[in-house]
C-alpha cells in the first residue's frame, strides 16, 4: 500500500519520503497471497472498485521496468450444495447487471477446470477478469518505480510520534532515527494504522484479523487459477456455515492458488487474536481438512510450509482511504482485510488525486474515515 502510494505521489511530481519501520514488505505484503479479485466482492461500489483496481495493475504490469508476476485467468468459486448453486446464481446475476464478466459453471465445466475436484460438487461461477501478482515483486516494482521519481524510503526506521511545528505549521514526525518535516501525511501502516492515528489524537477503527495459508509443492498440476468455495463470501461476511465446530471457530474455508514457481498455496482462516502471527497447527490442520474436501486427490502432496498473517479489519469490510477533516493535512490508507493486494493500485492512485486536489477516479464518499463516527453519533 505504502509503495503504491509512493509511486502514483511520486509521478505526480511530489517530493515524497516512505517511513518503514521493517524491510520493504515485511509485513502484511509477505504473509498474504497475490490476488486482485472482483469475484469476491459485494455487488456494487465495492466490486466496481476492484475491478478498477485490476484495470490500473493491467497497466502498471506494462508501465513498470521490474515484473511482478502479472497473469490474469480469472477465477472461480465452487457449490457444495443447491443451495449455494443458487445463491451464486444470485451474485452472478448481481455482478452481471453491473457489467462484469460473470457466469455460471456446471458440474462438467469443473472435470474441464481439474480432476482433482471432488466428483460431488455440483458447479460454481467464474470471474473473467480476476488476476494474481506476486506480492513482494509488486511490493518492490513499485517500489523501483517511485525511486525512479525521486522518492525516498527510510527502512528499519520506527515513527514514534507526530507533532505539529506551530499552529498550522507542517507536521515533525519522530522517529527512533532523527526528525522529518512534512506538509502532508498518509498513514498506510495496515494493521499498525490504529497506533499511528493516535499520535494525531484519532481513533481509527481497524483490528488485526488473522490469518493462515499453507503452501504446498504442485508435484502435478492440479489448476490453472484461482479456486475459491462459495462459502469463503460466508466467512468474509461473518455469516453461519454449515461446517464442524473448528472450521466455524477459525473461520477456514478452501482458497487454492497456483502460483508461477510451480507451487501452490491453499488456505484461509479468519480469527480475531490480536497481533499474534504465529503459526497455530490446528489450524492448519484444519485448512487441510477443507482442501481435501474439494480436491480429495491431493492428500499424498508434500506441505512445505506455513504462514500467518494479520488483515487489517474493518466492520463495514471497506477499507480507509481518506483525508481526515479534524487533522488538516493527514490521510489514511489503510483497513483493506485481504484485499490490500487487491486494491493497492486503486488507493495509490486515490490517495495521490486527494492530495493533488485532483478529481478522483472513482467516488471516495463509502471509504471516508468520517463515516463510522457518524454511526456512532448521527
Amino acid at each position: 500500500m505504502g509503495c503504491s502510494i509512493a509511486y502514483f505521489l511520486g509521478k505526480s511530481g511530489l517530493h515524497v519520503t516512505v517511513i518503514e519501520k521493517g524491510e520493504l514488505s515485511s509485513g502484511t505484503s509477505s504473509r498474504c497471497d497475490g490476488n486482485i479479485l472482483v469475484i469476491d466482492k459485494d455487488p456494487g461500489f465495492d466490486s466496481l472498485m476492484s475491478l478498477k483496481s485490476q484495470q490500473i495493475i493491467a497497466e502498471l504490469s506494462r508501465e513498470l521496468q521490474e515484473p511482478f508476476e502479472y497473469r490474469a485467468p480469472g477465477s472461480i468459486l465452487v457449490c457444495e450444495t443447491e443451495e449455494e448453486m443458487e445463491a451464486a446464481r444470485e451474485w452472478v446475476d448481481q455482478q452481471s447487471r453491473l457489467g462484469l464478466p460473470f457466469r455460471m459453471l456446471d458440474r462438467s465445466d469443473l472435470r474441464q477446470e481439474s480432476k482433482y475436484f471432488a466428483d460431488d460438487l455440483l458447479g460454481g461461477l467464474e470471474s473473467a477478469s480476476d488476476s494474481t501478482v506476486n506480492p513482494y515483486r509488486l511490493t518492490y516494482a513499485l517500489a523501483s518505480g517511485a525511486s525512479g521519481f525521486g522518492v525516498t524510503f527510510r527502512t528499519k526506521t520506527t515513527v514514534t510520534g507526530i507533532g505539529r511545528t506551530g499552529k498550522g505549521g507542517p507536521f515533525r514526525i519522530r522517529t527512533d532515527r532523527g526528525d522529518y518535516t512534512a506538509g502532508k501525511v498518509i498513514n498506510a501502516a495496515g494493521v499498525w494504522a490504529l497506533e499511528v492515528g493516535r499520535m494525531v489524537g484519532l481513533n481509527i477503527p481497524i483490528e488485526p484479523r488473522k490469518g493462515h495459508l499453507i503452501v504446498a509443492s504442485r508435484q502435478r498440476p492440479v489448476g490453472m487459477r484461482k479456486v475459491m468455495e462459495f462459502g469463503y463470501l460466508m466467512t468474509k461476511f461473518g455469516k453461519t456455515r454449515s461446517v464442524d465446530r473448528l472450521m466455524e471457530q477459525y473461520g477456514v474455508a478452501l482458497v487454492f492458488e497456483p502460483t508461477e514457481s510451480q507451487n501452490f498455496l491453499i488456505g484461509s482462516s479468519r480469527e480475531f487474536n490480536g497481533f499474534d502471527h504465529k503459526v497455530n497447527m490446528e489450524v492448519v490442520r484444519c485448512i487441510a481438512r477443507r482442501a481435501l474436501r474439494f480436491y480429495p486427490h491431493i492428500a499424498d502432496f508434500h506441505m512445505i510450509r506455513a504462514y500467518a498473517g494479520l488483515r487489517p479489519w474493518t466492520s463495514d469490510h471497506l477499507p480507509i482511504v481518506s483525508a481526515v477533516k479534524s487533522v488538516p493535512g493527514f490521510y489514511i490508507a489503510a483497513g483493506h482485510e485481504g484485499d490490500g493486494i487487491s486494491l493497492a493500485a486503486i488507493t495509490g492512485k486515490l490517495i495521490s488525486e486527494m492530495v493533488t486536489d485532483r478529481p478522483t477516479t472513482i467516488s471516495v464518499e463509502p471509504l471516508r474515515f468520517e463515516r463510522f463516527h457518524e454511526e456512532e453519533h448521527p
